[in-house]
């Protein structure tokens, strides 16, 4: 389903053409994109990003658009990758409490917000423990929020082509929540969208994160 499709059947289904309506539809979209990609896991939400870590300096920017991270890995002389183990600031500054304590990093934390001058940031930053002895590539996994259906160019994006109905129910749920609705449609639309939602959790944390081989086919238990 592309967003001019998205933005006609919302129309349809609450028989709404006015302008205030039709001009607050991206918010009803983007609101649900934010409620589904915080609730399911999808493959479109996973980014990776190579960077470096500089001798005895023990802070790396995060980038612009992270959210949360999958992992952190160094990439040692050797080549070989040596994943980071997520851990609180207070344990790196107890365990090294010494800046020129130095070495191949084993420990990363997010630090907090970056500083530009004297102005803070939105953007946040890592800090690795033990300091870097050296410099090093790094390479980073991490969650963020894929472009919305809204301004994508070519109005598609992976959910709307893989799974619509979670974009059009949660729509509609957030349509029918700023007229002001029925409430026994406002409850129709949210079953409709939590069951969208359920099958949508269903491939994203279930049947993507294995195969035949190793968990067997899906099977119904058959009684006797």
């Amino acid at each position: 389903m592309t967003y001019t499709e998205l933005v006609a059947e919302i129309q349809a289904y609450t028989e709404n053409y006015e302008q205030l309506f039709v001009d607050n539809i991206p918010v009803f979209v983007t609101q649900t994109e934010t409620r589904v990609y915080n609730t399911v896991q999808l493959p479109p939400l996973r980014k990776n990003v190579t960077g470096t870590v500089s001798t005895n300096k023990k802070y790396l920017s995060c980038p612009i658009d992270y959210l949360s991270t999958f992992s952190l890995a160094v990439v040692d002389a050797t080549g070989r990758y040596e994943y980071l183990l997520n851990k609180d600031v207070n344990f790196m500054r107890a365990a090294y409490p010494n800046p020129s304590d130095t070495g191949l990093p084993q420990y990363y934390s997010l630090f907090g917000p970056t500083v530009a001058g004297t102005t803070i940031t939105d953007e946040l930053s890592f800090i690795v423990a033990p300091t870097p002895d050296a410099q090093y590539d790094v390479e980073l996994h991490y969650y963020y929020y894929p472009e919305s259906i809204t301004v994508a160019a070519d109005g598609r994006t992976w959910l709307g082509d893989n799974y619509s109905p979670v974009l059009l129910y949660g729509s509609l749920v957030e349509a029918y929540t700023f007229m002001k609705g029925e409430q026994d449609m406002m409850a129709y639309y949210d079953k409709k969208y939590q069951d969208a939602l359920m099958q949508l959790n269903r491939l994203g944390t279930g049947l993507e994160r294995g195969d035949a081989y190793r968990d067997g086919q899906a099977k119904i238990k058959v009684n006797p």
